[in-house]
C-alpha cells in the first residue's frame, strides 16, 4: 500500500465517520459500508456511556466528529506534504502504542500516524476506551483490506521494534525501563492553562468554556488554570460560561463538584463558587474535576517566564494574545489538527527513523 492509498482510506474512512454527528443522518452514498456497520457502529456509540459513565454521548459524537473533520484528502495530503521521507510503501516494523483513556478515541492520531508512515500497528487499549477504537479499524480494514496485516490489538506489548505510551507520571517510569531498549516516545501528565487579560469578550469566554468543561476536563488539552491579571474581575467570565450549569447533573461530576466544595468551605479556602464550578487561587496547574485554578500576574514578563518554567507540564496555551508562540484561539483546545502533536513531539517524524 502506497502513501496515496493510504491517505484514500483514511479520507473513505473520515467520510464515513461523518454522519455520526448529533444528527446521525445515514448517508446513502456510502451505502456499502453502512449496510455492514453503519447500525453496528451506532450501538456501540449509544452503549459506550454504560460501561463509562464518563464518556456521554454528546462527548463521543463530539469526538468522532471532531476526527472526521480532520480525515479529508486535504488534511491528509497538507499533512503528509510536510515530509519528504515519508515510506511510500508498507514496512516491515511493528510500532507498539499504550494508549491512554481519559477521554474518547484519544488514542486515534497515534493508531493514524503509525498507519499514514506505513508500519504495522501494535495497540494495547485502556479498558475504559476499548470499544470504538476496534471498531474503527474493523471499519479501515474493510476499506482496504491490506490493512489487516498491519492492525492488531493486544492486552500485552510483544515482539514490537518502536514504541509509543501515553500514561501518568508514575507510570511514566515503568515505561522509561520497559521501552529502554528500543526508541521510544512516551507522554507523561500535562494539562493545559489560559492567559487572560480582562478584555476578553462574552464570546471569547463562553468559547472558552468548551475549552475547560469538554470531557468533563479530563483531557490534556483541557484547561485547567487561568493566568489573570491583578485585580481581575471574575464576574464576566462566570456569567459567559454559565451554559454550561447542567453539567451538575451528570451524577459522577456532581460527586466531585460536592466533594470539593465541602472541602474548601471546611478548610476556609477563599473560592467562587457559581454552583457547577469551583475557582480557587492555587499554583498548581492540574486541578481535580470540577475546580478551576488561577494564578495572578503583574506584566508580561511574568508570564513569558512563568511559561518557560512550566514548560514541560503544559499542553496547550489558550488565549487571544498574540505574543505566546503557537497559543491556540478560546473554543480550540479540543480541535487540534493533525499537525498538533501531543507534548510537541512529532510523532510522525519520529516514526519516519524507525527502519
Amino acid at each position: 500500500m502506497n502513501i496515496k492509498q493510504r491517505i484514500e482510506a483514511f479520507t473513505k474512512l473520515g467520510d464515513f465517520l461523518s454522519q455520526f454527528n448529533n444528527n446521525n443522518l445515514a448517508n446513502k452514498n456510502f451505502s456499502q459500508l453502512n449496510k455492514k456497520y453503519y447500525t453496528d457502529f451506532k450501538e456501540i456509540l449509544s452503549n459506550i456511556e454504560i460501561k463509562n459513565q464518563w464518556f456521554t454521548s454528546n462527548h463521543i459524537n463530539y469526538s468522532i466528529s471532531a476526527i472526521a473533520d480532520l480525515l479529508t484528502k486535504n488534511n491528509l495530503t497538507k499533512w503528509i506534504n510536510n515530509y519528504q521521507n515519508i515510506n511510500n510503501t508498507n514496512t516491515n516494523k511493528t510500532i507498539g502504542v499504550i494508549m491512554a483513556g481519559n477521554i474518547p478515541l484519544v488514542g486515534f492520531h497515534d493508531m493514524l500516524c503509525v498507519l499514514i508512515s506505513g508500519h504495522k500497528f501494535l495497540g494495547k487499549m485502556s479498558s475504559k476506551d476499548d470499544q470504538i477504537l476496534k471498531k474503527i479499524a474493523e471499519i479501515l480494514i474493510t476499506i482496504n483490506n491490506e490493512f489487516t496485516e498491519l492492525i492488531t490489538f493486544t492486552d500485552k506489548l510483544s515482539d514490537f521494534d518502536a514504541s509509543i505510551a501515553t500514561g501518568s507520571n508514575n507510570t511514566s517510569r515503568y515505561f522509561e525501563t520497559y521501552f529502554k531498549n528500543c526508541p521510544h516516545i512516551i507522554r507523561k501528565n500535562r494539562n493545559s492553562i489560559a492567559i487572560l487579560k480582562g478584555n476578553e469578550t462574552q464570546d471569547e469566554l463562553s468559547k472558552l468554556a468548551d475549552d475547560i468543561f469538554l470531557y468533563f476536563g479530563l483531557g490534556c488539552r483541557n484547561v485547567s488554570k487561568l493566568l489573570v491579571p491583578n485585580g481581575y474581575n471574575f464576574d464576566n467570565f462566570i456569567n459567559s460560561i454559565n451554559h454550561y450549569k447542567d453539567i451538575v447533573n451528570h451524577k459522577k461530576y456532581s460527586n466531585n463538584y460536592k466533594y470539593y466544595r465541602s472541602i474548601l468551605k471546611i478548610n476556609k479556602k477563599p473560592h467562587f463558587d457559581n454552583g457547577f464550578l469551583l475557582i480557587k487561587e492555587d499554583f498548581s496547574i492540574s486541578s481535580p474535576i470540577s475546580i478551576l485554578n488561577y494564578e495572578k500576574y503583574n506584566n508580561l514578563y511574568d508570564l513569558k517566564k512563568y511559561l518557560k518554567q512550566n514548560n514541560e507540564n503544559i499542553q496547550c496555551i489558550v488565549t487571544n494574545c498574540k505574543e505566546f508562540k503557537n497559543s491556540i484561539n478560546f473554543g480550540q483546545a479540543q480541535k487540534p489538527e493533525l499537525w498538533d502533536y501531543s507534548d510537541n513531539i512529532d510523532t510522525i517524524k519520529f516514526l519516519n527513523k524507525i527502519s
